[in-house]
């Protein structure tokens, strides 16, 4: 006959304190780990863009450095903005712990990664120095968030595999 008092038999169950920190802990590092592969994955997703001088097929003059790439592909980087703000962070709430993974807002038109990602309407700046103006244009979905999710969504689990081990 097994004998044991009632304090002692709660070390065994999921609810304990210990077991409860040790599961958060693990979490939070396999989120940071996932959130880390995913937000490499959307950076690496989005390429340079093609330099290009001359005339297009409708023969307008296409400056270097101004292709854009095709609807349903990643953008393109001109600058590096979007591609060098993608971050993640894992959140911690008790019991909840997650990871926010996606570009940070961008001060000189904020919705843009967002139009990009899902298509949508943003504003630009247009003209040369004294003559600029300001219109709003529609851009055509070149998601980079949602793929690189998916790429790395197989691999997710593994992360979590053998996380928490009980030290004695």
């Amino acid at each position: 006959m097994l004998t044991m008092s009632i304090g002692k038999s709660k070390d065994f169950f999921f609810d304990s304190e210990a077991v409860v920190k040790a599961m958060d802990a693990a979490s939070r590092k396999a989120l940071s780990k996932g959130g880390a592969f995913v937000m490499r994955g959307a950076r690496k997703s989005i390429k340079k863009a093609p330099k290009q001088l001359g005339r297009d097929a409708s023969g307008k003059f296409v400056a270097e450095g101004s292709r854009s790439s095709s609807p349903g592909q990643p953008p393109y980087s001109h600058t590096g903005l979007l591609r060098d703000r993608i971050f993640f962070a894992a959140v911690t709430a008790p019991g909840r712990p997650s990871v926010v993974i996606g570009p940070e807002r961008i001060a000189s038109g904020g919705e843009a990664p967002s139009a990009l990602e899902f298509g949508g309407s943003s504003t630009v700046t247009v003209g040369r120095r004294g003559n600029r103006k300001r219109r709003s244009v529609r851009i055509a979905a070149r998601p980079y968030m949602g793929p690189a999710l998916e790429r790395e969504a197989p691999k997710l689990p593994e992360q979590f595999r053998n996380s928490v081990v009980r030290r004695v």
